[in-house]
């Protein structure tokens, strides 16, 4: 990796308007009411961290879709202009689509791939697993872009070293995968 490479952890979640209720109280003996209504707004969010800096890059979108992640590959490529950027990512399909790796490519953009079903390894998806806990569990917003605005507020409204507590694996062990992963990815 070039030495003035930027190297980001990058990830999406999606927010609902209806929240996952994972806690309530009532009265012993009496059943607790839950109010829903039929429709179930969604936002996505997709998010980068620098794992040596904390910086973090969040932008709002209606969907999970190629074009939505190539919107946030150019978004990242306006952030850090003339800098190589290398990106550790999962396999989503957004992610894999052809038209997304060749957007990458012409970008100047290394996509990196973590390994599939390992959550753990990526530090953004630890920063959106604390968001959806303290922020979207529980709780309605009165409109859904409401509830956006509070998470990316949230993810921003950190200072480096929060996120990076919250988000990043045991050092030891990251630094360890990190040169591994490099040395034998498939790079675009």
């Amino acid at each position: 990796m070039p030495r003035d490479a930027v190297l980001l952890f990058i990830d999406a979640t999606t927010l609902r308007w209806l929240p996952p209720l994972r806690s309530a109280w009532g009265f012993r003996g009496e059943q607790v009411v839950v109010k829903i209504t039929g429709r179930n707004a969604k936002r996505v969010l997709f998010g980068a961290i620098n794992p040596r800096t904390g910086h973090r890059l969040v932008l709002r979108r209606l969907r999970q879709r190629q074009e939505d992640f190539q919107a946030f590959l150019r978004h990242l490529r306006q952030h850090y202009p003339g800098r190589p950027l290398w990106l550790l990512l999962d396999k989503a399909p957004c992610h894999d689509a052809v038209h997304s790796q060749q957007l990458a490519a012409r970008l100047g953009v290394v996509l990196l791939w973590l390994p599939k079903q390992c959550p753990e390894l990526n530090a953004m998806d630890q920063l959106f697993k604390d968001l959806k806990r303290l922020i979207a569990a529980n709780r309605q917003y009165r409109t859904i872009d409401e509830e956006a605005h509070h998470a990316e507020h949230w993810i921003l409204a950190l200072t480096a070293r929060q996120a990076l507590r919250k988000a990043i694996l045991l050092r030891r062990f990251l630094a360890t995968y990190l040169d591994r992963a490099i040395n034998r990815s498939q790079i675009l």
